[in-house]
């Protein structure tokens, strides 16, 4: 067994890095430089996986269809959008707000096995479904097996 010496600012050194990979679009796979994009607030996401297709469900509450775009480019999907903040409205007063609001943008690599022509998105009381069907290469096909 080998043993291997702590470093505490290595440590801290990966964290920093996973948390710059929550707020940074993905460099294309052209070799493009990361930038960095800190959102107004980031939407909850639920990524899960069938024989047939990859689901991403995103909560976008109060968000209009119409403030939402998502994108297929190069391996990489895109979501983005707005949510506005309400009007004031005079003689009303906030005694506490903890919403946020603004813009955001979320990007996931995709696997090499989604079928990105195939990609569908439906939105229905703030709650976006994509669904990323597989290649028919990737789907898992069970074979027989004869004993002699």
């Amino acid at each position: 067994m080998t043993l291997v010496r702590w470093d505490p600012f290595r440590e801290l050194e990966d964290m920093s890095e996973r948390l710059n990979r929550v707020f940074t679009r993905p460099a294309s796979r052209t070799g493009g430089k990361e930038h960095l994009i800190v959102a107004d607030w980031v939407p909850t996401v639920d990524i899960s996986e069938t024989d047939g297709e990859y689901l991403i469900k995103a909560e976008l509450p109060d968000v209009k269809k119409e403030d939402v775009k998502v994108t297929v480019e190069d391996g990489v999907l895109t979501l983005q959008g707005e949510r506005l903040r309400e009007k004031e409205e005079k003689g009303k007063k906030y005694h506490r707000v903890e919403r946020s609001y603004g813009s955001f943008l979320r990007s996931f690599t995709l696997p090499e096995s989604v079928d990105e022509s195939g990609v569908k998105a439906e939105y229905k009381d703030g709650l976006l479904n994509l669904h990323l069907p597989k290649t028919e290469k990737v789907k898992p096909k069970a074979i027989d097996v004869k004993v002699i």
